[in-house]
């Protein structure tokens, strides 16, 4: 099972290790904040969950398997998060990643730990909604 949802991570890992620094980069151009905000972890993990809930529905533990995925690809997807503010401290460049944390556990913690809950609980309620919606579809076309 762990190896499954491993495999189900790898590339959306992947895709997550860019989004980041895109950001950071398009920040630094000048880019205003609402233009921005599109671009973000949140956003690509919802979109995995609905991916996940779709792809995953006919496996004999989806919920299980999702909330795997999950928990495998949100706390490595923030690193990048976590590398940014090092680089925006280090370097007093100026962007909304080095404005909270006064040390590298804070920033850590924040986004690591609790970025990551903040991506696997709305991440998890919408896979499983896709999931529970796939689901009933299968069961209604029977």
């Amino acid at each position: 099972m762990f190896l499954r949802a491993l495999n189900l991570a790898k590339i959306p890992v992947l895709i997550a290790m860019f989004v980041t620094p895109i950001r950071f980069f398009l920040e630094l151009a000048g880019l205003p904040e609402n233009v921005i905000f599109i671009i973000g972890l949140l956003w690509l993990t919802l979109a995995f969950a609905v991916y996940w809930g779709i792809k995953l529905y006919n496996e004999k533990q989806p919920y299980l398997l999702l909330l795997l995925s999950l928990i495998i690809f949100s706390p490595v997807s923030r690193f990048t998060v976590f590398v940014v503010w090092w680089i925006d401290t280090k370097w007093v460049i100026g962007t909304h990643y080095g404005l909270y944390f006064d040390n590298w556990i804070q920033a850590l913690l924040n986004h690591v730990v609790y970025g990551a809950l903040v991506q696997i609980i709305p991440g998890f309620l919408l896979g499983s909604m896709t999931l529970a919606i796939m689901r009933y579809r299968k069961s209604v076309t029977k």
